[in-house]
């Protein structure tokens, strides 16, 4: 995923030319923008994390763990779909650059297959607890069907307004290198919940980004 959020979606929002502001600035703005708009969901919506055995979010009672579980993987497909739609609404804004639509076809062939274990995550538990495998496959289906949702918004973005499309995908990247830094990297967390080592991560990697892209 950290691969796919820069080379399909980064690395084409840095080679658009900009006038009213340096494209890296637009980048990192947007960067942390994403970021941003998942850590708020994170503390917003209350989810569960399996590796953790940890409620995240507002306290929330009438919620069981399970239904927990399902907002948790719910909410981190949201910003997979928006990347995969705006990758491909760069790419048909841009027929003649080929680049964009092998980079945006293997990025929605990789989320896809990192979508079977995500499915699996909700799936099995509920199998477990209600011993319906008909509600399993509904609640597995149920978590991923926000992302064709989000990359019909992307794709639209992308296409008509071409102004934010650096924003949009920068923005994108940012959500998903969130995920990639809260879910993958397990270390980064510390304790609790204070994010202090993902913001690091994503911090770190703006201004080295920035610094590469500034000409002095």
């Amino acid at each position: 995923m950290f691969s796919a959020s820069f080379f399909s979606l980064i690395k084409p929002a840095l080679e658009t030319e900009t006038t009213y502001m340096p494209i890296w600035l637009i980048v990192v703005i947007s960067l942390i923008l994403g970021a941003g708009f998942l850590w708020l969901i994170d503390k917003l919506v209350p989810h569960f994390h399996v590796g953790e055995n940890k409620d995240e979010g507002l306290p929330s009672r009438g919620l069981s763990k399970t239904s927990k579980m399902f907002l948790a993987v719910t909410i981190h497909n949201v910003p997979e779909g928006l990347s995969v739609g705006i990758a491909f609404g760069v790419a048909l804004s841009n027929p003649n650059n080929h680049a964009l639509t092998i980079g945006a076809l293997l990025l929605a062939i990789g989320i896809g297959i990192q979508n079977i274990p995500e499915g699996a995550v909700v799936a099995l538990p509920i199998k477990g607890e209600t011993g319906s495998s008909f509600k399993a496959f509904l609640f597995g289906m149920f978590s991923g069907i926000v992302e064709p949702v989000a990359a019909v918004i992307g794709l639209f973005l992308a296409m008509q307004i071409q102004t934010i499309m650096p924003w949009a995908l920068a923005f994108a990247a940012g959500c998903m290198i969130y995920v990639v830094g809260e879910e993958m990297i397990p270390e980064m967390k510390g304790e609790g919940h204070d994010h202090f080592g993902v913001w690091a991560f994503i911090f770190g990697f703006a201004i080295m980004m920035a610094l590469d892209c500034i000409q002095f």
